[in-house]
């Protein structure tokens, strides 16, 4: 296992020497096994380039480069440069939320700053082909942090007045809330419509590709369709 990267410029090394590498190239040189796809191992890539960088924050509650103050999203891209999925940041809190504001939230943290590695990822490349691109940091501008924010507080508000059962997909502009769980019998506990407790399926916020469409335009041009 790769020892935590000391400084950024240690973390960035790191990508760039990571960069142009298939996965299976990757995980060959870290003596891993290549699944045969990813509905069994969904987050199996984004182990794998933790592993690669020395992250260090796993599943626990605490940023991947603890250190740094810096998370690893991996990004699947189409050779357009177009996110293919919604980006994962965080389990969502559905009770004990009265009072919680953004700026102590764990989305709040994790969003704080992001190395983005996109992976050229579509579909008909097979898992052990796909191209890891090159990564870079980020820091959600004013603008951005404002929008996140305002995502945020429409979707607590809704969790805390029992309303968890009408938040689609579609709800927030760059953040969304979706079911995180393994299967249909994870349920956690949750605020029901009379204020009642309910057992629900657990959530998860996620950044819409719209959002990180964005940022990836801003970081290399990419045209705009």
């Amino acid at each position: 296992m790769p020892t935590p990267p000391k400084t950024i410029e240690d973390l960035m090394a790191r990508c760039n020497a990571i960069a142009g590498l298939t996965l299976g190239q990757l995980a060959s040189s870290l003596e891993q096994a290549v699944p045969k796809n990813l509905l069994k191992d969904k987050g199996w890539v984004g182990q794998l380039i933790e592993h690669a960088l020395g992250a260090t924050g796993g599943s626990q509650a605490v940023v991947d480069f603890a250190d740094l103050g810096i998370e690893l999203k991996t990004l699947p891209i189409n050779q357009q440069g177009k996110p293919l999925e919604s980006t994962y940041v965080c389990v969502a809190p559905l009770t004990g939320v009265t009072g919680l504001e953004w700026q102590n939230s764990w989305v709040c943290e994790k969003l704080r700053h992001i190395l983005w590695l996109p992976v050229l990822a579509e579909r008909q490349i097979p898992l052990a082909e796909r191209v890891i691109g090159n990564a870079f940091l980020w820091q959600p501008n004013s603008a951005q942090q404002q929008a996140l924010q305002q995502d945020w507080e429409e979707l607590m508000e809704l969790i805390s007045l029992g309303g968890i059962a009408d938040i689609r997909g579609a709800t927030g502009k760059y953040l969304q809330l979706r079911p995180k769980a393994a299967n249909s019998k994870a349920l956690t506990d949750a605020i029901g419509s009379q204020g009642q407790p309910i057992r629900t399926l657990p959530r998860g916020f996620y950044l819409k590709t719209n959002f990180t469409a964005a940022i990836l335009q801003q970081q290399f041009s990419l045209s705009v369709e």
